[in-house]
């Protein structure tokens, strides 16, 4: 087809930049960061989202829920996640990592890549264990849980404190004693991996994210922060097949979808990008609002304005407090769908 050709030579002059959904003013608002306040001109960049507890005794105290986000050799902020869930940092645009904890253990971690876009939404879903419910739940999801082992405990609140003293070498250390001491914690190889990532530090990031999968190939957190440093490395086709896999993992992850059609888009296949991040799009059509944006330029560069109109507006019906709706407005009036 001439539009996927087109598609795919104005690819190399693709530069993908992400915009604010609909929800980051509420979600950042919740936590007293307003970014409607910056410059639309100024592309600041922002990562923010909500935390749901899943499964909690509604009779217990809530447990303390603190976001960690730490972005290259910077040192890590911490946020404690109040009753909305939302959470929000200023960034840079730099490879960056945000983990979940939940009374000071890890429950979850995201990699984030320089690539991710200026302004980028990450929810997560804590599912309680058996000991925090209130009653045994009629299906439990134990994907990717792993029991605590009370010889890393002290090791993993002395990496909390580490990161809570931004101390980014000390916890290193501690994350490595943690694997360390015991080998089949995949959640402890992945984190470890991550750290390394951030830094940059390929071969002892992908030493660490290959440990964590030989003690559990299914776990897919590895498997998403493997694909993302291929991308990081440039290594395009190797991280579609990471992401491929990813997706066959977790069918009903959209930012997966995403990460995989921007991967797509970055090896200059158009036409299997704007599938996958239509998929993004069928799963979070909120959430994954930006993927519109990265359509649109993409159809723009190529010629094919009339269906970059058709994605700016469906962006505009989904975000339409965006700081530079006006000039959406204009390329759509110059340009309207026949």
């Amino acid at each position: 087809m001439k539009i996927a050709s087109t598609i795919s030579a104005a690819l190399l002059t693709l530069v993908f930049i992400s915009t604010a959904s609909a929800q980051i003013d509420s979600i950042c608002g919740d936590v007293g960061i307003n970014p409607g306040l910056d410059s639309p001109f100024a592309h600041v960049p922002y990562v923010y989202g909500q935390v749901t507890l899943k499964g909690f005794d509604p009779g217990k105290k809530p447990p303390k829920v603190t976001v960690i986000f730490q972005e290259g050799q910077q040192s890590p902020n911490r946020f404690m996640v109040g009753r909305s869930g939302s959470y929000c940092f200023r960034r840079a645009s730099t490879n960056a990592t945000i983990v979940v904890e939940v009374d000071g253990l890890e429950v979850a971690r995201r990699s984030l890549l320089a690539s991710s876009g200026d302004q980028q939404r990450e929810d997560f879903e804590i599912e309680a264990t058996s000991t925090q419910r209130s009653t045994p739940p009629s299906v439990i999801s134990t994907k990717y849980a792993r029991s605590p082992n009370p010889d890393t405990a002290d090791l993993y609140l002395r990496l909390a404190e580490a990161e809570r003293n931004k101390d980014v070498p000390q916890a290193i250390k501690v994350a490595n004693e943690i694997a360390t001491k015991d080998a089949g914690d995949y959640v402890a190889w992945a984190k470890l991996g991550s750290l390394f990532f951030v830094q940059e530090k390929w071969a002892e990031a992908e030493a660490a994210f290959r440990r964590s999968l030989e003690q559990r190939v299914d776990y897919l957190p590895a498997w998403v922060s493997v694909g993302q440093m291929r991308v990081a490395q440039k290594q395009f086709s190797a991280a579609i097949e990471i992401l491929k896999h990813a997706v066959e993992l977790e069918p009903s992850s959209p930012s997966i979808y995403r990460l995989l059609g921007e991967a797509y888009l970055q090896n200059k296949q158009g036409t299997l990008g704007v599938q996958a991040l239509d998929k993004a799009i069928e799963l979070d059509p909120n959430g994954q609002a930006e993927a519109h944006l990265l359509k649109a330029h993409l159809f723009e560069l190529a010629g094919a304005k009339q269906l970059a109109t058709k994605e700016y507006k469906a962006f505009l019906e989904k975000v339409p407090q965006y700081p530079d709706r006006k000039k959406l407005e204009k390329f759509i009036k110059d340009n309207p769908e026949k």
